[in-house]
């Protein structure tokens, strides 16, 4: 299995990092620490997750059952379930439609800034790629969002790099306070935040918290996290409790498939996932699959070693384990693929998309580069369009305040 690591940097950044690398798995100054086993509980399950034992009849066996343990999980993850992916789409499916109908959601993403602290080996946004860095001002912001309400869209997930300098607390919160009064719906990507943090930016707006841990292998995440605080570990891994805490009403999780052993990631990011529903069980949880992207200055960085067929095994999977929780398939996969998991898993899906800053309005200059190379650039008329075509319908938001 290919891997990404530090052969593609220059020698004298790598050595320079060297010399400075701190310990990924300890807390920096200001860090919230939480007192929980959690972390340990997914980190020895993954490393104990031993995909190649399981066999058909495991399979079959997983797919019988009404609740699915665990078990049947690391079972339906396995190579031994890629024989059965036709009969795992189609309890897929059955499940989605019990527990959500025809209805597919959508959204956007909108990045409101591109500046960043990390050195991710793999990202776009990384602070030694040469590219062009802006954050959006308060009213470039309202001047963005303004266009994208006017798709009829009802829900906007706002994105920033990750510095804590360029995009404050109260950034992001001033750009939750001018999604309130276009969206229904508020999400938020940005990096990981103390309890009060999150608090904060609920008060002004924010309703859900995804972040994504990239791998949970541990040894890997130091290698592929080479500076900036995203380097830490634990903190990362914890976000979505936090964020919880702070009264956030959901949380999604994702593993960036392609950066490790996508089964053994896709089996920390269930069991992630599983263990904080089983902790908060009023938690909305959600999954993201996304896989490895192109990204500026470098169109080495993709996957290669996670399929399509991988990938639809990974979605039926989290449907199967987990039959409550949402799922996003974002525009890191073409619309061909995207048509079809609508139909089966999918409960998201984004539409209009750009991972630049600035790139809605045109009375907004186009000002930051692209974090990734986006693979469906429909908009939301074409988006809904389709959905409709395979029976389904697209809805903008089913949330009421009172």
């Amino acid at each position: 299995m290919r891997q990404i690591n530090e052969s593609i940097l220059d020698d004298t950044i790598r050595e320079h990092l060297k010399e400075r690398r701190i310990n990924h798995m300890e807390y920096l100054p200001g860090m919230e620490i939480l007192n929980s086993d959690m972390l340990d509980q997914v980190v020895s399950g993954r490393e104990a997750y031993n995909y190649n034992k399981y066999t058909a009849d495991d399979v079959r066996r997983a797919l019988k059952r009404e609740n699915r343990t665990l078990e049947d999980f690391s079972a339906l993850l396995s190579p031994a379930a890629a024989s059965f992916l036709e009969e795992m789409a189609q309890r897929a499916q059955q499940e989605t439609r019990k527990h959500f109908g025809n209805t597919v959601y959508l959204f956007t993403p909108i990045y409101i800034a591109n500046y960043c602290s990390n050195y991710c080996i793999y990202c776009g946004f990384n602070c030694h790629n040469k590219i062009r860095r802006a954050g959006l001002t308060v009213d470039e912001i309202d001047k963005e969002m303004q266009k994208i309400a006017e798709t009829g869209l009802e829900e906007i997930l706002i994105l920033t790099g990750e510095s804590k300098e360029k995009s404050d607390r109260n950034y992001i919160g001033e750009a939750c306070k001018i999604a309130r009064r276009y969206f229904r719906v508020v999400g938020l990507e940005v990096y990981p935040m103390n309890t009060d943090d999150y608090r904060y930016l609920h008060g002004c707006g924010a309703d859900y918290v995804t972040v994504f841990q990239e791998t949970y292998h541990a040894d890997q995440y130091e290698t592929l996290h080479l500076a900036g605080p995203k380097r830490i570990f634990p903190y990362r891994f914890y976000a979505q409790e936090r964020a919880i805490l702070g009264g956030m009403r959901g949380v999604g999780f994702a593993a960036l498939l392609g950066l490790d052993d996508f089964r053994k990631d896709a089996f920390a990011t269930g069991l992630h996932a599983w263990l904080l529903q089983r902790k908060y069980p009023h938690a909305e949880i959600s999954f993201s699959c996304p896989r490895l992207r192109p990204i500026v200055n470098n169109e080495r960085i993709h996957s290669q070693d996670v399929g399509e067929a991988e990938l639809l095994q990974v979605i039926a999977a989290y449907r199967l384990f987990m039959p409550y929780a949402g799922i996003t398939v974002s525009t890191r996969e073409c619309a061909r693929f995207r048509d079809h998991v609508m139909g089966v898993a999918a409960t998201k899906i984004s539409a209009g998309v750009s991972t630049g800053v600035g790139s809605h309005s045109e009375e907004v200059e186009d000002k930051g580069d692209n974090q990734f190379e986006i693979s469906d650039s429909r908009g939301v008329e074409a988006v809904c369009k389709s959905l409709r075509s395979h029976g389904l319908q697209p809805i903008m938001s089913d949330y009421l305040y009172v």
